[in-house]
C-alpha cells in the first residue's frame, strides 16, 4: 500500500511541476494570441490544466516505459519522445471529449492543440530528467566529503520506482559475502 502511495504522491508532484512550469508559457501564448485582452480567457489555466495532467500520464508512462532502470541509464531524447507520447494523449482529449466552439477550422485547431502540447510534454520530460539526474548528482557526497554515517548507501544508485546496491558496494558485499562462505576463495 505504501509504494501505491509514493507513486501516486510522486505522479501528482510532476503534475503540480508541470504545471507551474506550463502556466507562465500559456500566458505568454495569451499575450501573443490576444495582446489587447479581447477574449476573456483565464490563461494560466489554459496551462495548467493540461500542464497537470501531461505530468500524471508522463509519470505514468516513465514508471511502464523505465522500469528497473538507472536514471543515467536513460537518454534524454528517449525520455523526451515519451513525453511528446504522453503530450500526444493529453492534447488528443479535448477532441474526443467535446466539440469546438470557434469558427477556427477543426483541423487547425486540432494541430495547434495538439502540437503545442505534444511539444510541451517532450520539452518538459527532458528537462524532468535532467533535473532528477542533477539532483542526484548533488545529493551524492564528493570524493573529498568525509562519509562516515553515510553507511551502506554509498555506492547506491537511483532506480525508477526502486532502490539498489551500485557497482562499487554491490561487488564489495558479495565479494565479502563469497569469502566468508568459501574461505578458500581468498
Amino acid at each position: 500500500m505504501k509504494k501505491w502511495l509514493r507513486r501516486i504522491r510522486g505522479a501528482v508532484g510532476m503534475g503540480l511541476t508541470w504545471a507551474l512550469v506550463w502556466a507562465p508559457v500559456a500566458v505568454l501564448i495569451g499575450l501573443i494570441v490576444d495582446p489587447d485582452g479581447s477574449t476573456d480567457e483565464m490563461w494560466p489555466a489554459i496551462g495548467a490544466y493540461p500542464g497537470f495532467l501531461g505530468g500524471v500520464v508522463f509519470s505514468v508512462v516513465l514508471a511502464v516505459a523505465a522500469r528497473r532502470r538507472r536514471l543515467e541509464e536513460l537518454s534524454l531524447g528517449r525520455v523526451a519522445l515519451w513525453g511528446a507520447a504522453a503530450g500526444l494523449l493529453v492534447g488528443v482529449l479535448p477532441f474526443t471529449i467535446g466539440e469546438p466552439t470557434t469558427d477556427v477550422p477543426l483541423w487547425l485547431l486540432a494541430s495547434l492543440v495538439i502540437g503545442t502540447i505534444t511539444l510541451l510534454s517532450a520539452v518538459s520530460a527532458a528537462g524532468s530528467l535532467a533535473l532528477a539526474r542533477r539532483a542526484e548528482k548533488r545529493a551524492l557526497p564528493d570524493g573529498g566529503a568525509d562519509v562516515a554515517g553515510v553507511g551502506a548507501g554509498i555506492g547506491s544508485r537511483t532506480m525508477i520506482g526502486r532502490q539498489r546496491l551500485g557497482d562499487v558496494a554491490g561487488a564489495d558485499s558479495r565479494a565479502a559475502a563469497a569469502t566468508a562462505v568459501h574461505p578458500s576463495s581468498r
